[in-house]
């Protein structure tokens, strides 16, 4: 007799939403992107007790506290080790990571390099203000070197970081970008990010309203869908990057590099441990 298999159980971005309530600024990009998460994980019908959220410090890192999920709001610049260690170690759960462009690509960027080198099956989606927001408006690896600002009169004059550039020569398996103000484009591009086989990143660009307002409110005009589909040539891939204006959106890269696969340890009894200190 032929089995009929049960319905997926559906869920509502509601799901996913604490009781927290976001202390982000009024029209904070990041409020965005908490619902894209939502709806992203709804139409993976991923039940909250099978996602983990981790972060590490900053104004997107309070992602964890407003899911419905397990999360983990660990140090600045380490989540990235603090979900790779997680999904190796509990390779069913669905492991997703909130960051910023300081805490993601500073401290953290070193985490960030072997991640993609690594390529854990795990998502990293990093909110790009090219600013340090919540530490009150410094450059971050990502502004612009020409910034003028109070803190770093004339600008940094040091060329920004390309994370996507970076991403791809590192190794990872996904790459793409998104707008906050477009919240259906960037869940689909987190469904897409979780469903693809190793390490996936994502960026957002995520407009900061306290400290930047006259310079991004309007990114919302400058970005665009690429014009050319993605790819899964690395060659090509590096060629499409290096000329991007930073503004195009959507999947940019995918790759076909299988996922890290730890090897499973067979169990050690503590006692032939014991047995080789006593001889």
């Amino acid at each position: 007799m032929n089995m009929i298999p049960s319905a997926v159980k559906a869920f509502s971005p509601a799901d996913y939403k604490s009781a927290v309530k976001p202390v982000w600024c009024p029209g904070c990009g990041d409020h965005s992107v908490l619902i894209s998460f939502q709806r992203a994980l709804a139409e993976l019908a991923l039940p909250p007790e099978q996602v983990a959220v981790i972060s590490g410090i900053g104004c997107s890192s309070r992602i964890p506290a407003y899911t419905n999920c397990y999360g983990f709001h660990g140090v600045h610049g380490r989540s990235l080790a603090l979900a790779s260690g997680l999904k190796v170690a509990r390779p069913d759960l669905t492991v997703l990571v909130a960051s910023g462009d300081g805490d993601g690509f500073s401290i953290g960027g070193n985490h960030f390099l072997h991640a993609c080198r690594r390529n854990i099956d795990l998502t990293y989606v990093v909110m790009d203000n090219r600013i340090y927001g919540m530490t009150k408006g410094q450059p971050s690896p990502t502004t612009e070197p020409d910034w003028d600002t109070a803190i770093a009169p004339g600008g940094t004059s040091l060329s920004p970081f390309n994370p996507l550039v970076i991403a791809l020569a590192s190794g990872a398996n996904f790459i793409a970008r998104g707008f906050s103000g477009d919240i259906g484009g960037c869940a689909k591009l987190i469904v897409e990010a979780v469903q693809t086989p190793g390490f996936s990143f994502v960026q957002i660009l995520s407009p900061c309203v306290t400290f930047r307002e006259d310079q991004q409110k309007g990114w919302k005009n400058l970005v665009h869908t690429a014009i050319v589909p993605e790819t899964d040539d690395p060659a090509r891939a590096a060629r499409r990057l290096m000329t991007d204006d930073g503004f195009n959106t959507g999947v940019l890269y995918r790759g076909k590099r299988r996922p890290y696969q730890p090897v499973p340890l067979a169990h050690f009894a503590p006692s032939r441990l014991e047995s080789e200190f006593t001889t």
